[in-house]
Order: structure tokens, then sequence, then C-alpha cells
């Protein structure tokens, strides 16, 4: 099947279900977590030695990996625990703000979906008027900070939480159109 170029080599630990979960046959040591370049959603299975909290780093590419086993399978939105999709909105805060230049980048070369919809659009608090201030904005200077975006787009909601918000939107599947997260 070629190797997939969507696949993350580090996932952030959403949450650790030591034995596994409640209705499953097999205690083993789980962890649901989110891919970091991807945002893949991911359930792995630990060696059984091993232990880590939600926010940690784990490393799941081809190498040799020290604490997972094997990668379970990409998991759903409604397939995380209560206390995962709690910590989902943490950690993508962390990933956004460590990732900035990529997510401010967006907005630079966002282009149309069709002839009457914007991709910039498909972000919650971004209208018609926005996306003309956006797209009017970029072609003197391209945007290179989030603070630059707000600073240079009048009345502009705050962009990072734009993106947060879209990307939940996108796990939970609720809009056809995938602009971060990669779809199943």
């Amino acid at each position: 099947m070629g190797e997939n170029p969507m696949k993350d080599d580090y996932i952030i630990v959403l949450d650790f279900l030591s034995r596994g979960h409640a209705d499953s046959r097999r205690a083993e040591p789980t962890v649901q977590g989110i891919g970091v370049n991807f945002l893949n959603l991911l359930e792995v299975i630990l060696k059984d030695d091993a232990t880590v909290k939600p926010e940690d780093l784990l490393y799941i590419g081809e190498q040799k990996r020290d604490k997972v086993k094997f990668i379970k399978e990409r998991i759903k939105y409604n397939d995380l625990t209560m206390f995962a999709k709690d910590e989902l909105e943490i950690v993508i805060d962390k990933i956004i703000g460590q990732n900035e230049a990529r997510f401010v980048n967006f907005f630079n070369v966002a282009g149309p979906v069709t002839t009457r919809l914007h991709t910039l659009e498909l972000l919650p608090g971004i209208g018609k008027k926005h996306m003309w201030a956006i797209i009017e904005g970029r072609r003197s200077k391209k945007f290179e900070t989030f603070e630059d975006l707000k600073n240079r787009v009048e009345m502009l909601p705050d962009p990072k939480r734009m993106i947060k918000k879209r990307i939940i939107e996108e796990f939970k599947e609720s809009d056809r159109h995938m602009l971060f997260v990669v779809s199943h």
C-alpha cells in the first residue's frame, strides 16, 4: 500500500488507561493521543512496564519505540474518554502555540473553496468583511504572527481561538471541509 505521508512520529498523551477500556477483553495499558503534525487521534498500546501522564510526548514512528508496543488504531472524537476530550482543548492550544508560523500561514495562503465560499469563511467568526480585510492585508505584506494578524485586521476575533474551535469542529465531523485535521 505504500508509505502513508500523513503519519505522525509523535503523539501527545490525552489520557492514560493503565488497564485499558473497562469493556475491553484484555487489560493492557492504553493511551489516547493526538498526533503533533497531522492531528491524528490515535489509540496506542504501551509496553507493560511503561507509564505516561497527560501531555507527555510519545514516539510512535518507525524506529525503535521506548514505551509504545504498537499503534492500535485511529479513533474518532466520540471514542475519546471524557478526560481526553477535556485535555484535547489544552493540547490543541499548545500545538497551535508551538506551531504558530504554520497556522498563521494558513491566513496567508487560504484560497476559495468555490466561487461563493472562501476557505477563510470556514473559520468560526469570519464572514465576508473579515475575509476581504485579511485578503487585503496579506497583499501588502504576509502576516507573521497572530498578534500581527489581530493588529492589522480590524475587529478580528482571536485567530488562535478560531483555529482551535475549527479543529474541534473537524474532529466532531460537523463539516465536510477539512482544513487542519486529516479525515479518516
